[in-house]
């Protein structure tokens, strides 16, 4: 039963979020088929948030964009402000509903009974990355996660990847929605000599001004497929932008039903053939980003690049070759297919190796403090002035490369002084009339050092041995 019981806390911790009371007991049967039991083709879990779709957070965003005008309008022209001021109650709204999404998603952190499903579906969402750090993506960051992350988590990578990169966050966030073709009929429109009529041309008005923009397709290459070694050129980053052009989001112009969703936008669709890492496509709107896509998916460095990633984030910084190579031949053969890539994952002799090689990030850290106390966080309030301090803030990662996933960003000595902090203050309230001493053996299982547990066993009071635990080198990593 040894190797049982330290399979059960390596399955626990390592691929999952950490272990709730009792959960231990219940893995320790068959620790891998628990895994592999969670994979399933409709996807992830979906959070209990709000139910508001992008489209319609787009819509109340722009409703706040225009109570900000009309507000600006008043004041130039020495109106005195109302005593209901739509502005502030507008921001308000957005604040709440964004903060509402995040404590959802960490609510179903702490209570999911599929910790290994959950964070593989955090690890994508991560790979492609919308941050809270604009404010017009703030607000569809949760809904972003549940409409094109979650439901393909498990399913062809090429499906998650078109789905991910053509919804209306990720096209606001890399500034897709704003891209024209240089010679679309939008580009030659603003180049019209002056007292020409608009004729046929239906010109976004922000689109106005606004040229070519690379930011979607370089990332794509450099961050979402093949990797900034993967083959590919500033030509191509071009030339795939071009082939991007006419994706955007809809406004008034194509109609109510059409706000905040994505659409295709001829007039701004750069025309002509696209040559993007050597291979020719021909003219023909979306569907030649859309081909371009599905390469990309397809292509051997993609493989490469991400099952190196999955490979550090699931088991060390400096992964074993022989895993990276296993995964991606999974991949390769069968297309990409993400449910087999995570089965191969479960199975790999090296996926199980007994030293734990990952520190938690400060998210990790909490979910799975609340998990081994048997809670949830309540709302928003209780998680994001910690996660900010830690270096996390909610939703906010601070480049379209996401969170780092290394000890290095996350161990600093300063950051281990406040999760201690931290600790202390949550072991006040989360301990109650229980014995850290049995938390701790639920929490980690065989993981659990002697030297660790003999200073729980000794702590003075039950709230110092929880934090002991909560502190402890084996809690820390996974």
């Amino acid at each position: 039963m040894a190797d049982k019981d330290l399979e059960a806390a390596i399955a626990l911790t390592r691929f999952g979020l950490g272990a709730r009371p009792g959960e231990m007991a219940h893995v320790r049967s068959n620790p891998k088929a628990w895994l592999l039991d969670q994979i399933r083709k409709e996807g992830a879990d979906q959070p209990q948030a709000n139910p508001a779709t992008t489209q319609q957070r787009i819509a109340e965003f722009r409703n706040y964009g225009e109570a900000k005008k009309q507000a600006k309008d008043a004041k130039a022209n020495g109106e005195t402000p109302a005593e209901y001021d739509p502005v502030k109650m507008a921001q308000k709204q957005l604040r709440e509903e964004t903060g509402g999404d995040f404590a959802a998603r960490a609510q179903l952190g702490a209570s999911t009974d599929a910790g290994f499903r959950e964070r593989w579906t955090l690890f994508w969402a991560n790979h492609f990355t919308v941050s809270a750090t604009k404010l017009a993506t703030a607000t569809v960051v949760g809904p972003f996660e549940q409409e094109a992350i979650r439901p393909h988590v498990f399913g062809p990578f090429a499906t998650l990847l078109g789905a991910a990169e053509t919804h209306p966050a990720m096209l606001l966030y890399l500034d897709q929605a704003q891209s024209i073709g240089p010679d679309s009929p939008a580009a030659n429109f603003l180049r019209r000599p002056p007292g020409m009529g608009v004729g046929q041309i239906d010109l976004p008005k922000r689109a106005r001004g606004v040229g070519l923009n690379e930011n979607l397709a370089r990332e794509i290459l450099e961050l979402h497929t093949v990797g900034v070694n993967g083959g590919y050129s500033q030509a191509d980053v071009t030339e795939f932008a071009r082939a991007m052009t006419g994706l955007s989001v809809g406004g008034l112009r194509e109609g109510a039903a059409t706000i905040g969703a994505s659409v295709f936008r001829p007039q701004t669709h750069e025309p002509g053939s696209r040559t993007v890492m050597g291979t020719r496509y021909p003219s023909g709107g979306k569907e030649q980003a859309g081909a371009i896509l599905a390469d990309l998916a397809a292509k051997p460095q993609t493989a490469r690049f991400i099952c190196g990633k999955i490979a550090r984030h699931f088991i060390a910084d400096d992964p074993p070759q022989d895993l990276i190579e296993r995964l991606t031949q999974a991949w390769m053969s069968t297309n990409g297919d993400l449910g087999k890539v995570a089965a191969t994952l479960v199975s790999a002799p090296e996926a199980w190796d007994r030293r734990p090689a990952k520190f938690k990030t400060p998210y990790e850290f909490l979910i799975s403090s609340w998990r081994a106390a048997g809670g949830s966080p309540k709302d928003i309030t209780v998680l994001a002035p910690t996660l900010t301090a830690l270096g996390q803030k909610p939703f906010s990662p601070p480049s379209p490369k996401g969170w780092p996933d290394d000890t290095m960003s996350w161990a600093a000595p300063d950051t281990i002084v406040k999760r201690m902090a931290w600790a202390q203050k949550f072991a006040d309230r989360a301990t109650a009339d229980r014995d850290p001493k049995i938390l701790a053996a639920d929490a980690l299982g065989a993981q659990l050092q002697p030297a660790t547990a003999t200073m729980i066993a000794r702590a003075e009071s039950r709230p110092e041995g929880l934090a002991i635990l909560l502190m402890s080198p084996e809690f820390q990593r996974r």
